[in-house]
């Protein structure tokens, strides 16, 4: 068993869903690169559902190689999901960016 995905070379649309318990979900951005550069995703409407999970999607191109995928949401009250998680006894309000390792087969 492994966390890695496995694509294939070329387009590949990321889609998820983001929600936020402080306030509407502004913005999503997305990092192929592990954290180094982000970009941001499309959101679809709120259909004047404020509080609900807010679906985005982002094209990317997959080369070969390895990568790391990560997304992070943003919201109305100016908060982001962080890189680092605060470290807490309990391990509670587990809020962090999660990164998922991707494989693409080819030359690289």
């Amino acid at each position: 068993m492994s966390r890695t995905r496995v694509v294939a070379p070329g387009r590949v649309t990321l889609e998820g869903r983001a929600w936020s318990g402080h306030a509407p979900v502004t913005a999503v951005e997305v990092s192929t690169d592990d954290g180094a550069t982000w970009r941001p995703a499309d959101l679809e409407p709120d259909h004047g559902h404020r509080w609900a999970w807010r679906r985005w999607s982002s094209a990317w191109t997959a080369h070969p190689g390895d990568h790391v995928l990560s997304v992070r949401a943003h919201d109305g009250s100016g908060r982001a999901q962080p890189t680092e998680q605060p470290w807490n006894r309990g391990g509670f309000a587990n809020n962090l960016v999660q990164r998922v390792p991707v494989f693409c087969p080819g030359r690289a």
